[in-house]
């Protein structure tokens, strides 16, 4: 029997994570096949205007009389493979920024050219006029440098570590809470603990000396509770964290420091008692800020506040929480009225960087001007997402530079913290997250093992530490910017969900009760990330990362990263680019030689080079 190419599960969009412009120079396409199926792929590309005669230097592809020459043919290489297809790639540079292209498949028995328009079966007797028929062919038509992605080029070279405010550091108790709770108290939605600008700036020499390099804070802006996701003013910082002299005076010390600022930006929804929704409250329909909400019906709130339930309310929301009002920014008013927030903390209080609570439920227009204008104040800001799933619609060069990665959260805790997936499933999921988007979004992305809306890592590795070190390795040999969430180097722990809010308790300060262990190993880690280029890079080579297995080998450039997750002693075989010879067990400071095999205590590791 004839053994095809399956045609239907060959996929390619132009303009997406399939076809992008990599830098004003290099486009990157890329092509899925079944998997197995195709043994060589190659790309059939070149500048539409070159024919042989014919007049079609003016761009009609419809012109008689002449033969597109302006192809050729390069080889794809295959990029990584995910359960269901290989992935293909090619890096070309356009001579005149123009392309069309299709793609020539080799499978087992037959060769195939996949156009946009139709599928060619090559037989060589015809072969060159099917690759002239240009009006087939997919088209990329001019790369401007507008378009492309361009993530800020220090975000990569970033540890991140993220601040819960209230339960970081007390440093002035003057302006604490007037409901303030000793420290430590167990936290609930509605206490505060009185943790402050002042106390981070205290702190500022113990991360340093940890290795961070970047702070990003949850909401710091004018609110009513403890999270101060329910926006009051967003001009103002909270009084009980401070004022705009103590955050400058942080912003400078933690910049002489090397270190950046990443505000929270919670766009999507105002608070219930932000003065615009309180007008709105009080004069129902006659409020001159009725238009910045959603509003169903009036009066919009029609019984007591404690009584309102997403069952009964009047009014759209974030998720289904009365106490936020949902802004609608395709409003003129409000959309100005964001933007003057944006370029404000930006360009007068001089940060580095957003975060965009919720950032998928606000339009995209909105997104686009919002980077527009602080991009103009400082284009090397870093904008980064809240967005739980895929996120390429927000990731094209007009919307933000990348996303909180919880996809590799989900791949990172699934494997290590919880063993619901063996070594090949996660191999898959990484690879997946590898070819959702486009390669320089990937190299910035924020990448994350827990935060403020999640159970704290250790809490999910069931308290076996040397699991959360494992997780903590893999993350720390991607590419991204990893981030740590406050506490978790120093092994604190803490459950989230069903009013559970134990992952947002106190930061521990007393050194008798923290885990220097914990603190030395991130520490160590984030040097290493430092020190070695090639964790930067993109690919994992998956020498061994099979079903039914817990053990990963994988390289990174010339770095070999040895992985035993399982609670036994596991023999791994080495790669043999690495076997019978000297090296250098990074982590270890110390030579070793490799022979044909490598045994592993239960949840150890080596990294070789």
């Amino acid at each position: 029997m004839h053994k095809k190419i399956t045609r239907a599960a060959v996929h390619h969009m132009p303009k997406s994570n399939y076809s992008y412009g990599y830098d004003n120079e290099t486009l990157h396409i890329r092509v899925k096949t079944k998997k197995g199926e195709v043994k060589r792929a190659s790309i059939r590309i070149g500048d539409p205007y070159i024919w042989d005669a014919g007049g079609c230097d003016g761009g009609n592809m419809n012109a008689k009389g002449g033969v597109w020459i302006g192809g050729k043919t390069y080889p794809m290489r295959k990029e990584l493979e995910t359960e269901y297809f290989d992935h293909w790639i090619v890096e070309y540079k356009p001579d005149k920024k123009r392309a069309r292209y299709a793609f020539i498949l080799e499978g087992e028995e037959e060769t195939i050219l996949f156009t946009e328009k139709k599928v060619y079966e090559l037989d060589g007797k015809e072969d060159e006029k099917k690759f002239c028929k240009i009006e087939d062919f997919y088209c990329f038509p001019y790369l401007n440098s507008a378009d492309v992605a361009k993530p800020p080029k220090w975000v990569k070279d970033t540890v991140w570590y993220q601040i819960f405010p209230d339960r970081f550091c007390n440093g002035d108790h003057s302006i604490d809470p007037v409901n303030v709770e000793p420290w430590g108290t167990e936290p609930t939605g509605d206490n505060f603990m009185g943790g402050d600008l002042q106390g981070v700036i205290n702190k500022l020499d113990y991360l340093s000396d940890l290795g961070i390099t970047g702070l990003y804070f949850c909401p710091i802006f004018n609110a009513t509770s403890n999270h101060r996701y329910d926006t009051i003013d967003y001009l103002q910082i909270d009084p009980r964290l401070g004022d705009k002299e103590v955050f400058k005076k942080l912003v400078k010390e933690a910049h002489s420091r090397g270190m950046k600022i990443m505000l929270d930006a919670v766009f999507n929804h105002l608070g219930y008692f932000s003065p615009q929704w309180q007008d709105v409250v009080k004069n129902g329909i006659n409020s001159k800020y009725k238009d910045w909400f959603y509003i169903n019906k009036y009066p919009v709130i029609d019984r007591p506040l404690d009584k309102l339930d997403s069952d009964n309310l009047n009014y759209e929301t974030f998720g289904r929480t009365p106490k936020m009002p949902k802004l609608n920014t395709e409003n003129p008013e409000v959309i100005e009225h964001l933007l003057k927030v944006g370029r404000y903390w930006v360009g007068e209080m001089d940060i580095d960087g957003w975060r965009l609570d919720v950032c998928n439920e606000v339009d995209h227009v909105f997104w686009r001007k919002f980077r527009e204008e602080v991009k103009k104040i400082k284009p090397e800001v870093y904008i980064i997402g809240e967005v739980w799933h895929d996120g390429l619609p927000w990731l094209m060069g007009d919307q933000l530079d990348a996303v909180m990665n919880y996809p590799l959260t989900e791949a990172l805790e699934s494997f290590f913290c919880t063993n619901e997936i063996d070594a090949e499933e996660f191999k898959y999921m990484v690879n997946s997250i590898a070819v959702s988007y486009p390669m320089q979004v990937n190299e910035s992305n924020f990448n994350l093992l827990d935060s403020h809306d999640t159970p704290r890592i250790l809490t999910t590795a069931k308290q076996i530490k040397e699991k959360v070190k494992l997780a903590f390795l893999f993350m720390f040999t991607q590419a991204g910017c990893p981030c740590v969430y406050y506490g978790d180097e120093i092994g604190m722990e803490g459950n989230q969900g069903m009013g559970m809010e134990f992952h947002r308790r106190c930061m521990i300060w007393d050194e008798e009760k923290q885990d220097k262990d914990m603190f030395n190993f991130i520490k160590k880690l984030i040097k290493l990330k430092k020190d070695n280029d090639e964790f930067k890079l993109l690919k994992n080579i998956w020498v061994m990362a099979e079903s039914n297995n817990n053990s990963l080998i994988y390289l990174k450039g010339d770095i070999a990263i040895i992985i035993n997750n399982n609670d036994y002693e596991a023999v791994m075989d080495i790669p043999n680019d690495f076997k019978n010879r000297e090296v250098l067990d990074l982590y270890n400071s110390k030579k070793i030689i490799l022979r044909e095999q490598v045994k592993l205590k239960p949840y150890e590791f080596k990294i070789i080079k």
